[in-house]
């Protein structure tokens, strides 16, 4: 994965990881050090909600967490989840023609499968907020699901008998998200 090209084409600091417990965990360790992209090959510790974990396949998917520190009032953030999942959704769709569904609030899916999960947290302080962090594990290319979740889950490459550039995707997925968040 080029991240030079990812910080050159979306003008955000990307922090890449080989091997990482949660890009989530993380970033509410280092969200003080300003706006920043992390990006994981390897989760080893992944998490969606619930408690849930998230199975990252190396050099395979997406796993990465978007930290912002928008200046608006909570009450802006009302629906940014699922505004997140429809900007994952169209960005599927105009990169390759494949029609995701949103499984409220906060998954994609693909044949009746997850795809996509997406994992907002916000910190306030009062109404102000002071900072959001945005995780989004994105199954791409991954062909060989854990057997427990192997009926339930799914990947671009699984549905579609091909590669996908992940880079493509992880770029379109920061500038539109950025784009929403800086609309605030």
């Amino acid at each position: 994965m080029n991240i030079v090209n990812i910080e050159k084409e979306t003008g955000q600091l990307i922090k890449y990881y080989k091997k990482i417990d949660s890009t989530h965990l993380y970033a509410k360790k280092i969200e003080q050090e300003g706006d920043q992209v992390l990006i994981a090959e390897i989760q080893t510790a992944g998490i969606g909600t619930k408690g849930r974990t998230w199975h990252t396949g190396e050099n395979k998917n997406i796993a990465m967490t978007i930290i912002k520190h928008p200046n608006c009032n909570i009450k802006k953030l009302e629906k940014l989840t699922i505004n997140i999942a429809e900007e994952i959704k169209n960005i599927i769709k105009e990169l390759y023609g494949y029609d995701l569904e949103i499984k409220l609030p906060n998954d994609l899916m693909l044949n009746n499968k997850k795809i996509c999960g997406i994992l907002t947290e916000v910190h306030t302080q009062k109404e102000k907020i002071k900072y959001l962090l945005i995780s989004i594990g994105f199954n791409v290319n991954e062909d060989d699901f854990e057997k427990e979740i192997e009926e339930i889950a799914t990947s671009l490459k699984r549905e579609y008998k091909k590669e996908f550039e992940r880079e493509e995707i992880i770029i379109k997925i920061i500038n539109k998200l950025s784009y929403l968040i800086d609309r605030l």
